[in-house]
């Protein structure tokens, strides 16, 4: 079973196949702006990741957090996912 880690990489790369764009190695290291993915980009994969995860935690949070990494990307599905 995949984790939501690999999860929300499939989803970068397959929402950047959609695009028409092209994703690198992606790594926690690996900053957002230089994946390839726009702000439409974004959008498209917090949307499908939302279908599939059944939660939005951009939408949970007190105060927005814009992650500047895929590791900070992940860590927020991580904190708000659903116990």
């Amino acid at each position: 079973m995949a984790t939501p880690r690999d999860q929300i990489i499939m989803a970068i790369q397959e929402t950047a196949d959609m695009r028409g764009t092209e994703v690198g190695v992606l790594t926690d290291e690996t900053v957002l702006l230089e994946s390839g993915l726009d702000s439409l980009g974004f959008a498209i994969l917090v949307a499908r990741l939302e279908e599939e995860f059944g939660y939005d935690p951009f939408v949970m949070m007190d105060e927005p957090v814009y992650p500047s990494t895929l590791g900070e990307f992940v860590a927020i599905y991580q904190r708000f996912a659903p116990q």
